[in-house]
């Protein structure tokens, strides 16, 4: 049987290609935050019983998966649930406390590790997740017309708060069906699409932009891309346009990175650069006071949550952290603290060590893949997805928006896969 993007091969490739596709169904029952879990789970399930018991894989390919990249990321996230618990014992916050932050971990730092276990191990085409995320794209710009007049036309900013919202989660937001908001001071819309909040729509963009572009078919191709800039510009995410310019190119950069043209074009940008050294400074200080700038309250009001999550982490929590989330004071709006940020969120949450618990994975799986991407596109997009999260950690906490972005960590754990497998070759 000839194997096409437009045909799931076996049982896991449908449940990806179709959970992507129903984004948008999920996204209006208010889904989506429960589909996310419950697919980490089912793929880990599939993917223990491929690599440990199952005869689908050749012995000879079960050998090759990158035991110890994924495994470094099982056994971090599985820290980080120790490090929660110790977080608990110290502030003495009781057992039903620990149990439902053990449940919020599970839902989050968990979830990273099983995608990224999942895409390893389980024989999942990323053609697929490429396909799905165009179709998805299709969809998002059929639906366009009808979220950009929504504000105009005096529709509700939020139609409706799904009733799953009993299951549980870290606020409505997540269970909420959002046409747009409007920004604060300017009553300006701004649009989110099916994520909890915009800078998250532009993430998911960003996304969706590195998988499009890896699309084959010139026609599903230009649906996708359509659609992940529809939602990178109208998030207004400053974060997400930085992206745009500095992710997004980084398959095709690491693509013609073996030709020496682009050596040649590079290098009179490099000495032009040391020449006007002191300018360039000056110009990326301006820019950055601009950016700063554009939303001047949301710039002071993550700085300062930053800062008091960084004050109480080495004042009352070092090493394991303080077990739960904390509102903030009037100052920050009442806003949780080490919130927008997950090393600050790690921090005041989890210590010192929380914090190890993710740089030590996130930093090996840079360094793999950055090899990786000079040798394959498919380690080319795993670097970019890799790099994605790393660029978000300082603007987004990661766990609580693993649900929507998981396709990004099977492609990573299909980058890794691919690696190991090449260096066994070699």
């Amino acid at each position: 049987m000839v194997q096409t993007a437009d045909h799931p091969q076996n049982s896991s490739e449908y449940l990806v290609y179709y959970t992507i596709l129903a984004t948008w169904l999920l996204w209006l029952v208010g889904g989506l935050y429960i589909a996310g879990p419950v697919l980490g789970c089912v793929l880990c399930l599939q993917a223990l019983y491929f690599y440990y018991i199952g005869p689908v894989l050749p012995e000879s390919k079960r050998l090759q998966m990158p035991r110890w990249p994924i495994s470094v990321w099982l056994v971090a996230m599985t820290v980080m649930l120790v490090i929660l618990i110790a977080g608990h014992l110290n502030f003495s916050l009781g057992t039903g406390a620990t149990i439902k932050s053990s449940i919020g971990w599970a839902k989050g730092w968990l979830l990273i590790a099983l995608f990224i276990f999942a895409g390893a191990v389980l024989p999942i085409r990323r053609e697929i997740v490429y396909r799905a995320i165009c179709r998805t794209g299709k969809y998002t710009i059929m639906l366009l017309p009808f979220v950009l007049v929504a504000p105009f036309a005096g529709l509700p900013a939020t139609l409706w708060v799904s009733p799953l919202q009993i299951i549980g989660g870290s606020g409505p937001e997540y269970f909420a069906t959002i046409l747009y908001t409007l920004e604060p001071g300017s009553g300006a819309p701004r649009w989110q699409f099916f994520a909890p909040w915009s800078p998250a729509a532009g993430m998911v963009g960003l996304v969706y932009l590195i998988c499009a572009c890896q699309e084959q078919d010139r026609r599903w191709r230009n649906w996708g891309i359509a659609a992940a800039l529809a939602m990178i510009l109208l998030s207004q995410s400053r974060l997400a346009l930085v992206g745009l310019v500095i992710i997004a190119p980084v398959p095709l950069l690491f693509s013609q990175a073996t030709r020496p043209l682009l050596w040649f074009l590079i290098l009179p940008i490099v000495l032009l650069s040391g020449w006007f050294a002191l300018d360039i400074l000056d110009a990326l200080d301006m820019a950055k006071s601009e950016f700063s700038g554009a939303r001047a309250d949301s710039t002071r009001v993550r700085e300062t949550l930053g800062r008091i999550a960084v004050e109480r982490w080495q004042a009352e929590a070092f090493w394991f952290g303080h077990g739960v989330v904390e509102r903030g004071p009037h100052l920050v709006e009442y806003m949780p603290i080490g919130s927008h940020h997950s090393w600050y969120g790690l921090l005041f949450v989890k210590g010192l060590l929380g914090l190890l618990a993710l740089a030590v994975p996130l930093t090996i799986t840079l360094a793999l893949l950055l090899r990786s991407a000079l040798l394959s596109r498919l380690g080319q997009t795993g670097f970019a997805m890799t790099l994605l999260l790393f660029m978000y950690s300082f603007g987004e906490n990661l766990e609580s928006l693993a649900y929507l972005y998981w396709p990004a960590l099977l492609l990573i754990g299909m980058a890794l896969q691919a690696a190991t497998q090449r260096r066994t070759a070699s």
